[in-house]
Protein backbone atom coordinates (compact mmCIF):
# COMPACT_ATOMS: atom_id res chain seq x y z
CA UNK A 1 0.00 0.00 0.00
CA UNK A 2 1.48 3.34 -0.98
CA UNK A 3 1.43 6.32 1.31
CA UNK A 4 -0.73 9.37 0.75
CA UNK A 5 1.56 12.07 -0.61
CA UNK A 6 1.17 15.62 0.57
CA UNK A 7 4.22 17.06 -1.15
CA UNK A 8 4.40 17.10 -4.93
CA UNK A 9 7.61 15.19 -5.81
CA UNK A 10 8.79 17.91 -8.20
CA UNK A 11 8.29 20.55 -5.51
CA UNK A 12 10.06 18.33 -2.97
CA UNK A 13 13.06 17.72 -5.23
CA UNK A 14 13.31 21.45 -5.88
CA UNK A 15 13.28 22.22 -2.15
CA UNK A 16 15.95 19.58 -1.57
CA UNK A 17 18.11 21.09 -4.33
CA UNK A 18 17.73 24.56 -2.79
CA UNK A 19 18.76 23.14 0.58
CA UNK A 20 21.81 21.45 -0.95
CA UNK A 21 22.87 24.68 -2.65
CA UNK A 22 22.49 26.51 0.64
CA UNK A 23 24.68 23.83 2.32
CA UNK A 24 27.41 24.39 -0.26
CA UNK A 25 27.51 28.15 0.16
CA UNK A 26 26.24 28.61 3.74
CA UNK A 27 25.04 32.09 2.89
CA UNK A 28 22.31 33.16 5.30
CA UNK A 29 19.67 30.68 6.39
CA UNK A 30 17.54 28.43 4.26
CA UNK A 31 13.95 29.52 4.76
CA UNK A 32 11.73 27.42 7.01
CA UNK A 33 9.25 26.59 4.23
CA UNK A 34 11.97 25.17 1.99
CA UNK A 35 13.41 23.13 4.86
CA UNK A 36 9.96 21.82 5.78
CA UNK A 37 9.16 20.85 2.18
CA UNK A 38 12.49 19.07 1.72
CA UNK A 39 12.03 17.13 4.97
CA UNK A 40 8.42 16.17 4.26
CA UNK A 41 9.24 15.10 0.72
CA UNK A 42 12.14 12.88 1.83
CA UNK A 43 10.15 11.34 4.69
CA UNK A 44 7.32 10.52 2.30
CA UNK A 45 9.81 9.08 -0.17
CA UNK A 46 11.43 6.98 2.57
CA UNK A 47 8.05 5.63 3.71
CA UNK A 48 7.03 4.81 0.15
CA UNK A 49 10.27 2.96 -0.58
CA UNK A 50 10.25 1.13 2.76
CA UNK A 51 6.58 0.56 3.57
CA UNK A 52 5.41 -0.86 6.84
CA UNK A 53 4.64 0.14 10.36
CA UNK A 54 7.48 -1.28 12.44
CA UNK A 55 9.45 1.96 12.85
CA UNK A 56 8.20 5.46 13.52
CA UNK A 57 10.43 8.13 12.03
CA UNK A 58 10.12 11.55 13.60
CA UNK A 59 11.65 14.76 12.30
CA UNK A 60 10.16 17.45 14.52
CA UNK A 61 8.53 19.82 13.90
CA UNK A 62 8.01 18.91 10.25
CA UNK A 63 7.23 15.23 9.73
CA UNK A 64 6.59 11.78 11.12
CA UNK A 65 5.90 8.53 9.32
CA UNK A 66 5.75 4.82 9.91
CA UNK A 67 7.95 2.66 7.73
CA UNK A 68 9.83 -0.65 7.53
CA UNK A 69 8.15 -4.04 7.38
CA UNK A 70 7.42 -5.81 10.60
CA UNK A 71 4.95 -5.69 13.47
CA UNK A 72 2.86 -2.53 13.38
CA UNK A 73 2.03 -0.65 16.54
CA UNK A 74 -1.32 1.06 16.99
CA UNK A 75 -1.39 2.50 20.51
CA UNK A 76 0.97 4.26 22.84
CA UNK A 77 4.65 4.78 22.30
CA UNK A 78 5.95 2.72 19.39
CA UNK A 79 8.64 0.13 20.23
CA UNK A 80 10.93 1.32 17.41
CA UNK A 81 11.49 5.05 17.03
CA UNK A 82 14.04 7.11 15.14
CA UNK A 83 14.04 10.81 15.95
CA UNK A 84 16.25 13.20 14.03
CA UNK A 85 16.58 16.97 13.65
CA UNK A 86 15.68 18.27 10.15
CA UNK A 87 19.24 19.14 9.04
CA UNK A 88 20.62 15.78 10.15
CA UNK A 89 17.79 13.93 8.38
CA UNK A 90 18.59 15.68 5.10
CA UNK A 91 22.29 14.91 5.53
CA UNK A 92 21.38 11.24 6.01
CA UNK A 93 19.04 10.95 3.02
CA UNK A 94 21.50 12.71 0.70
CA UNK A 95 24.42 10.57 1.85
CA UNK A 96 26.42 13.43 3.33
CA UNK A 97 26.68 11.56 6.63
CA UNK A 98 26.33 8.04 7.98
CA UNK A 99 23.51 6.75 10.19
CA UNK A 100 25.76 4.91 12.65
CA UNK A 101 28.05 7.94 13.00
CA UNK A 102 25.09 10.21 13.73
CA UNK A 103 23.72 7.78 16.33
CA UNK A 104 27.14 7.63 18.00
CA UNK A 105 27.40 11.43 17.96
CA UNK A 106 23.98 11.71 19.59
CA UNK A 107 22.34 13.50 16.66
CA UNK A 108 20.03 10.53 15.97
CA UNK A 109 17.95 9.02 18.74
CA UNK A 110 17.21 5.43 17.69
CA UNK A 111 15.42 3.05 20.04
CA UNK A 112 14.14 -0.45 19.47
CA UNK A 113 15.46 -3.53 17.74
CA UNK A 114 14.38 -2.38 14.26
CA UNK A 115 15.54 1.23 14.49
CA UNK A 116 18.84 0.87 12.62
CA UNK A 117 18.18 2.55 9.26
CA UNK A 118 21.75 2.09 7.96
CA UNK A 119 20.73 -0.27 5.17
CA UNK A 120 18.02 2.15 3.98
CA UNK A 121 20.02 5.38 3.89
CA UNK A 122 20.96 7.32 1.85
CA UNK A 123 17.95 7.46 -0.44
CA UNK A 124 19.47 6.95 -3.88
CA UNK A 125 17.87 8.93 -6.69
CA UNK A 126 15.94 11.21 -4.37
CA UNK A 127 16.82 14.15 -6.61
Amino acid sequence: MSIRRRIDPAEGRQALEVWQEWRKHQSGDVDRGTLATAVRYTVEEFAERHPGGAVEIRIPPFAAAQAIEGPKHSRGTPPNVVEVQPETWLLLVTGETDFADEVEAGRVDASGTRSDLSEHLPLRGVL
